[in-house]
C-alpha cells in the first residue's frame, strides 16, 4: 500500500493505493454516516460493483445510475440524480461515493458539493485518468455549450481510494487515454516520470502491474504536493492544466463525443508545447523529445475535421481566461513550466495548425 496525503483547509485526507482495496471500503466511510449513495456507471458497476458491495460490509446502499458521457455531464444530469437521493430518504448525513471514471468524479464531487449544501463524497476512481488526476484535488464540474467546467465547485473528499486492479478490465483507449495524464506530469515536475515514460513505453503499453502502480504512485504524488501548496489554483496549481487550454476548446469545439479528455489534453500538450518553442521559451530538441514521447501513446482519432481558427476563437472561453487574456502553462524545459499569458493571434493560430498538421 502507497498512500499521499494532501494539506487542504476544509480537511487533510489520504489518496491511498492499494490493490484490493474495494473490498475494504468500509474501513474508510466515516462513522456517522447516514445514507450511501453510490454514483456510478452501468458498465462499471457490472465489472466491479459486487466487490464494491462486499467492501461496505453489509452496509445497504443507494445506487445511482449515470449514462456516462462528456455531453451528459451538465446541469440537468446533476438535477436528476439530486431528485433520485431524496426520493430514496437523502439527507444530510448521506454519503457520495463517486464510483467511476474522471466523469463520474466530476459529477459526484459537485453533487455531494451542493446536496443539502454540502455532504461528503468518496473518490473511488476506476479508469487510470481519474486516478492520477480527476479524483484528486477536490475540483469538481459540468460543461456549458460554450467550455469545459465552467460550472463546479472546490469540494473535497474524505479519502480517494485508488484500486489499480480495475484497470485490467479497461479498454485500450481508454488506459492511453490515461497514459497522457500520467505524461503530462512528467513534462510539468518530474524528468525522472517523464524518462520513465519515454523508455519504458512498451511496459507501460503491456500493463506491466510494476510500471503501473510506480506510474499512479508518481502522478498522485506530484498532485499532492501541488494541491497541498495551493488548494484553489491560486498559483502553482495552474501548471496542472498544461495541455488543458487547447484541449478543453478541441473538446468543445467536437461536442464532447469525439474525443476522450486525455486524447484532448494529448492534443493540447502538442500545441502548447509548439506555441513555448514559437515564444522562444522552448529548445528544439526538448520539443522534439516531448513530441515524440506523446506519439508513442498514440494515435489520437481524426483531426481532419478540426480548424485552427475555430479553436483559438474558443480559446477565450475558456475557465483560465482572466481580463480577457487566455493563460497558458508551457514547458520550458523537460520538468520544467511556466505561465504565460498576452500571446498574439498569430501566434496561437501557428501553435494550433503545427499541432493539427
Amino acid at each position: 500500500m502507497r498512500s499521499f496525503h494532501i494539506q487542504t483547509r476544509p480537511r487533510p485526507y489520504l489518496a491511498i493505493i492499494e490493490r484490493g482495496i474495494l473490498g475494504r471500503i468500509s474501513r474508510y466511510i466515516p462513522k456517522d454516516t447516514g445514507k450511501i449513495f453510490i454514483l456510478t456507471t452501468r458498465d462499471v458497476w457490472e465489472l466491479h460493483g459486487a466487490k464494491l458491495e462486499e467492501g461496505l460490509t453489509a452496509r445497504a446502499a443507494e445506487i445511482l445510475f449515470f449514462p456516462g458521457g462528456e455531453e451528459r455531464k451538465r446541469l440537468a444530469s446533476l438535477e436528476i440524480l439530486a431528485e433520485q437521493m431524496v426520493r430514496r430518504g437523502g439527507d444530510r448525513t448521506s454519503l457520495v461515493v463517486a464510483f467511476g471514471g474522471g466523469i463520474v468524479n466530476d459529477l459526484g464531487g459537485f453533487l455531494a458539493s451542493v446536496f443539502m449544501r454540502g455532504v461528503p463524497v468518496l473518490q473511488v476512481p476506476t479508469t487510470l485518468l481519474a486516478q492520477v488526476d480527476a479524483a484528486i484535488g477536490g475540483k469538481t464540474g459540468v460543461n456549458l455549450t460554450t467550455g469545459k467546467n465552467l460550472l463546479g465547485t472546490f469540494h473535497q473528499p474524505v479519502a480517494v481510494l485508488i484500486d489499480p486492479d480495475v484497470l485490467s478490465t479497461l479498454a485500450e483507449r481508454e488506459y492511453r487515454a490515461g497514459v497522457y495524464e500520467v505524461l503530462k506530469c512528467g513534462i510539468i515536475r518530474s524528468l525522472n516520470l517523464f524518462s520513465l515514460m519515454s523508455a519504458k513505453h512498451e511496459q507501460v503499453l503491456a500493463r506491466a502491474p510494476a510500471i503501473v502502480e510506480l506510474m499512479i504512485a508518481e502522478s498522485v504524488r506530484i498532485k499532492a504536493e501541488v494541491v497541498s501548496a495551493d488548494e484553489r489554483e491560486g498559483d502553482l496549481r495552474r501548471i496542472l492544466n498544461f495541455g488543458h487550454t487547447y484541449g478543453h476548446a478541441l473538446e468543445a469545439a467536437t461536442g464532447y463525443v469525439q474525443f476522450l479528455h486525455g486524447e484532448a489534453v494529448a492534443f493540447g500538450m502538442r500545441a502548447a508545447t509548439h506555441l513555448a518553442e514559437l515564444l522562444g521559451l522552448l529548445p528544439p530538441d526538448a520539443k522534439a523529445q516531448i513530441l515524440q514521447a506523446i506519439s508513442l501513446y498514440g494515435p489520437i482519432p481524426s483531426l481532419e475535421r478540426v480548424s485552427a481558427e475555430e479553436l483559438v476563437a474558443r480559446l477565450a472561453s475558456d475557465k483560465k481566461t482572466v481580463r480577457g487574456k487566455v493563460h497558458f502553462v508551457l514547458p520550458e524545459a523537460i520538468g520544467k513550466v511556466r505561465i504565460v499569458s498576452g500571446v498574439s493571434d498569430d501566434l496561437l493560430l501557428a501553435a494550433a495548425r503545427a499541432a493539427l498538421s
